[in-house]
């Protein structure tokens, strides 16, 4: 689950810096917040519900 959640932020990251430099492809700015603020919310949920896996 943890790795999960590493490779959603690093695309998110990914794709929030194209979308960026690139005004052509303004969409992906959007796909990468709304994959970060997936990320920190499935973040919070596991943070707060207390189980940890391996």
């Amino acid at each position: 689950m943890n790795l999960l959640l590493i490779i959603v932020i690093v695309i998110a990251v990914i794709l929030a810096i194209t979308g960026g430099l690139v005004q052509s492809l303004n969409f992906l700015l959007w796909v990468g917040i709304v994959l970060a603020v997936i990320a920190i919310i499935a973040w919070l949920i596991r943070s707060m519900s207390g189980r940890k896996t391996v």
